[in-house]
């Protein structure tokens, strides 16, 4: 049975929290892993490039010069492809760059961030993250009083508006419900913050 500690916003031990195995202590899949932060990161991409083919540029609409006797390559448009303003060939189209991933995959690639986070002491489970206000200053006090390092993520299930509002101005630290939690944000932070009730969430759904 994995085990860890729950401390509060001062940095006190309050209880040892029991793990679910099946989510914290599998034998993490990086292969599918990777997948899962593939997919992600491609489906953030616009997709929009476009280059024009010999159809839709304009001009071109008749043949240059005749089929014989110019001692000339034959030609059928200035704007086939070897012509300056000519259409380009094979050129990018518009394209949608995600791709499809079995359910069992992506649950598979999450508990796999999980387990790595644990494993790497870069879990940390508060009892609760309600913030009395929305200052910026308030969550660096935290950070400080936690001896957090590096990109924090913070998950809660609890009300987030303020916890939310007071991270927006970091570059190193960021607030999402857990509801919302997955790979990409996950591998993406240095430490991972969660409160008691976001990893009771997790491990009802995951399991």
């Amino acid at each position: 049975m994995k085990k860890a500690n729950v401390i509060n916003l001062k940095g006190e031990n309050v209880k040892e929290l029991k793990l679910n195995e099946n989510i914290f202590g599998i034998e993490a899949n990086d292969i599918v892993l990777k997948k899962a932060l593939r997919l992600q990161l491609d489906s953030l991409r616009q997709g929009t490039a476009k280059t024009k083919t010999r159809t839709e540029v304009s001009g071109g609409g008749r043949k240059p010069y005749r089929q014989k006797g110019t001692g000339n390559a034959r030609q059928g448009s200035i704007r086939a492809a070897q012509y300056r303003h000519g259409g380009i060939v094979f050129g990018p189209t518009p394209r949608d760059y995600g791709f499809k991933m079995n359910r069992k995959e992506r649950v598979l690639a999450l508990k796999s961030a999980l387990t790595h986070k644990l494993n790497d002491g870069e879990l940390v489970i508060v009892d609760n993250l309600e913030m009395k206000d929305l200052k910026t200053k308030t969550v660096k006090n935290l950070i400080e009083t936690l001896k957090l390092e590096g990109k924090v993520l913070f998950v809660t299930k609890g009300e987030a508006e303020n916890l939310y509002m007071a991270t927006r101005n970091l570059g190193y630290a960021d607030a999402i419900m857990a509801e919302d939690i997955n790979v990409l944000d996950i591998v993406n932070s240095d430490t991972l913050v969660c409160d008691e009730e976001a990893i009771n969430y997790i491990e009802e759904v995951l399991n």
